[in-house]
């Protein structure tokens, strides 16, 4: 892939230490030695060098390794020798783990070679999401608060100026992150085949920068759902700015409290939040709200094989979160009469549309911690770094469905007009 690089953005990482042979610390002894043995056969002869608190290196040499891990002290060896998953993390966060290198070139790496069994802490990961940071009524404002109410100008530092928090679509590699996005919300609209003055019914809006183009560009009147107290009053103001009051509505609640008959369905960026347990609340309200012509749209970050979502980005960044199969996502609609229409895969996208983000994060990193502290800005660099390798890896995928009821004829013939000028 062409355009930015991360191995290029500023170097972040706390003061290295001396090397070993300037200090006068004594070796480590004969159990660290193992702990340190079980941590790099755990991570598969991946070419990185580790460094211990008393500057002893093991691993790959440094003119082959991608990076270099230093360990602040002997709890955090043994804790990635027993929970390398998700002690990687929390230490990272703390500080007390430490990358020299190119960050997101090792976590490719590590995700390449790690097999994708379900062990222990995935599964006690998700039995803890699912009791802990379930997605009920009073639960989903409750994860959304923890992720989306952080403060709008905390995402206005590194989004794209509409704040569109979901994957972009590049019209070319080259493309601007602000040019990308328009052309994600045009093409979601093309997907749709929205009409001047059709009712479409949004839920999980985000910002409002969909809803808007759909009414400002496509003359359509949305009604959109979210319940993110801050981004349902940025989107109320964004919209009153643009004289769309009574074409468009956001409405703080829950998507299962949407009513009404709507010529157009769509939710991007969502269905990651509801959780299989919920799909069929979901496939009601599009059954109940969508008309007999309708047409459907759902956009969620997916994956190839069920799995849950990595337990430490879930517990400290994405409460409750699932990303599903293509197969979880057509479960949704095979039990109300409606018919997938066209599925595509912009995994790629997201790994462009993140390298994006994560380079105008660290641009912003000094910001980020005088609000919130070095350990969050830590966790968010790590979020993110993660999730671009996630995405070059297939570790994630980007779904997106266009669905209508089964019967209906109102249906493209050729995928030609996604593409024509307008």
């Amino acid at each position: 892939m062409g355009g930015l690089d991360p191995s290029a953005l500023p170097d972040r990482s706390l003061p290295a230490h001396p090397p070993a042979t300037a200090r006068a610390a004594s070796r480590v002894g004969g159990l660290e030695r193992r702990l340190v043995r079980r941590v790099l056969e755990a991570r598969g002869g991946l070419p990185f060098e580790l460094e211990l608190w008393n500057g002893e290196r093991f691993g790959a040499p440094p003119e082959s390794a991608v990076a270099r891990v230093v360990l602040r002290d002997r709890a955090t060896l043994l804790a990635l020798a027993v929970n390398p998953q998700g002690a990687f993390g929390d230490a990272y966060a703390r500080g007390r783990l430490d990358v020299q290198g190119d960050l997101v070139r090792l976590l490719e790496l590590a995700f390449r070679a790690r097999p994708r069994e379900v062990g222990p802490a995935w599964a006690v990961g998700r039995l803890a999401s699912r009791w802990l940071r379930p997605n009920t009524l009073r639960g989903s404002r409750a994860n959304i608060w923890r992720h989306y109410d952080l403060g709008n100008d905390f995402y206005r530092l590194w989004l794209d100026e509409n704040l569109v928090y979901t994957c972009a679509y590049f019209p070319t590699p080259e493309a601007s992150l602000e040019a990308a996005q328009i052309a994600k919300l045009e093409h979601v609209c093309r997907k749709l085949r929205l009409r001047p003055g059709e009712r479409v019914l949004e839920v999980g809006c985000g910002w409002g920068a969909l809803a808007i183009h759909m009414a400002l560009r496509w003359g359509a009147r949305v009604r959109a759902f979210n319940i993110s107290r801050e981004q349902v009053a940025w989107a109320r103001e964004r919209a009153k700015e643009l004289g769309l009051v009574g074409r468009v509505e956001f409405v703080e609640d829950d998507y299962r409290n949407a009513s009404g008959r709507y010529d157009a369905f769509v939710s991007v960026g969502m269905l990651e939040h509801v959780g299989p347990s919920h799909y069929p609340e979901l496939g009601h309200v599009i059954q109940r709200c969508l008309g007999p012509d309708g047409r459907g749209f759902l956009h969620s970050i997916g994956r190839d094989r069920a799995l849950p979502f990595h337990p430490w980005i879930e517990r400290n960044v994405f409460p409750g979160a699932y990303a599903p199969t293509l197969s979880e996502m057509l479960q949704i609609l095979e039990p109300h009469d409606l018919v997938a229409l066209d599925a595509e895969n912009l995994r790629l996208h997201y790994a462009r549309t993140l390298e994006h983000w994560l380079a105008r994060f660290e641009r912003h990193t000094e910001e980020v911690t005088r609000r919130f502290g070095e350990e969050f800005a830590r966790m968010w660099r790590l979020y993110l770094a993660g999730s671009v390798a996630a995405f070059r890896t297939g570790s994630l995928q980007l779904f997106q469905v266009l669905f209508a009821r089964t019967a209906t004829n109102e249906i493209p013939w050729t995928r030609a007009d996604l593409y024509a000028e307008r």
